[in-house]
């Protein structure tokens, strides 16, 4: 990627954070319901319209959208996106806290599932229309008509409450608590990615230098490993860069399946708590996260197929 290149998509980073920042301040500003009052409710009090003024005018609630809205940009511009209403901890802070138990369960599952449907999908293609091809396609058709809500559910019942090999109640973030999320997210990707994986070779082995290597003599499997995986690399790493950034923001439903302390399960808790600078700064950081991702994923191309370099220069 050049130089000039690199300079535009940091001012499109920077514009689209701002209007994503813009965007879900007004959705959440105008969205039912008293952050105060739920604040106060929840400490078991019943609060008072005195003490709800108050409390309104401590957080800030009480001033114009705009000098809400300019008041936080300015927070966040020198590292201070505020304090959480319902955490009572500096926003920044949890975000953090909750931000490395996503990325373990992220990148476990992303594992898991590379590990699953690349295999699959190359046998699938390079057995097309037989037995086994009809049997990954069937395990992948079952697998993408699955919920993975249903799926954690099932997994959580057999080893969390029939063999007990994992606590129900969930709450840390220990190895042991981490396989079921990841296996559940994993298996809800690799039914997909599967057919993708298979999709990909396909084309690659249809292709007129294929055709021309068999005639040549050379071995399937030499025409696989040398020729096929290294051009289906690209679309691979593609999907798997956008895979990465998905399940970073969209965990939410098996974190709260299994109780995992990661930012999904906190970004609901927030939005039932009208916690707006958690929210506010959960929506930054994966959208900052999810851009990010993509340059790199853009990044990577030149180093996986040289022809890029050349066209570069």
């Amino acid at each position: 990627m050049s130089i000039q290149r690199s300079k535009q998509r940091i001012i499109q980073m920077v514009i689209v954070l701002f209007g994503i920042s813009f965007l879900t301040f007004l959705l959440v500003y105008l969205s039912p319901g008293d952050p105060a009052e739920i604040m106060l409710t929840e400490c078991g009090n019943i609060p008072t319209p005195e003490t709800l003024t108050q409390a309104r005018k401590d957080l800030g609630l009480d001033r114009p959208f705009l000098i809400q809205y300019g008041s936080w940009l300015k927070g966040v511009v020198t590292g201070d996106m505020g304090m959480s209403y319902s955490f009572k901890v500096p926003v920044f802070q949890k975000l953090l806290s909750c931000f490395i138990p996503t990325v373990a369960l992220a990148v476990s599952s992303l594992l898991l599932m590379i590990v699953v449907s690349i295999p699959l999908g190359i046998l699938s293609a390079v057995f097309h229309n037989k037995l086994l091809d009809y049997l990954i396609r069937g395990f992948s058709f079952i697998g993408i008509s699955i919920p993975s809500f249903w799926i954690g559910l099932v997994l959580l019942r057999i080893f969390g409450v029939n063999l007990g090999w994992v606590s129900v109640s969930g709450g840390t973030a220990d190895i042991r608590s981490l396989i079921l999320p990841a296996v559940t997210l994993a298996l809800a990707m690799s039914a997909k990615y599967t057919r993708q994986v298979r999709i990909t070779v396909l084309e690659e082995l249809n292709k007129d230098y294929v055709m021309g290597a068999r005639m040549r003599g050379i071995s399937g499997n030499k025409i696989l490993l040398r020729h096929v995986l290294p051009n289906v690399l690209l679309p691979l790493v593609t999907i798997l860069g956008l895979s990465f950034g998905s399940l970073l923001g969209g965990t939410a439903v098996v974190e709260i399946i299994y109780n995992w302390p990661g930012l999904g399960n906190m970004a609901v808790k927030a939005i039932a708590c009208r916690d707006f600078p958690l929210i506010q700064g959960y929506v930054l950081m994966i959208s900052l996260l999810y851009m990010t991702i993509n340059i790199l994923v853009d990044l990577s191309y030149p180093l996986i197929d040289p022809r890029l370099r050349e066209n570069e220069s």
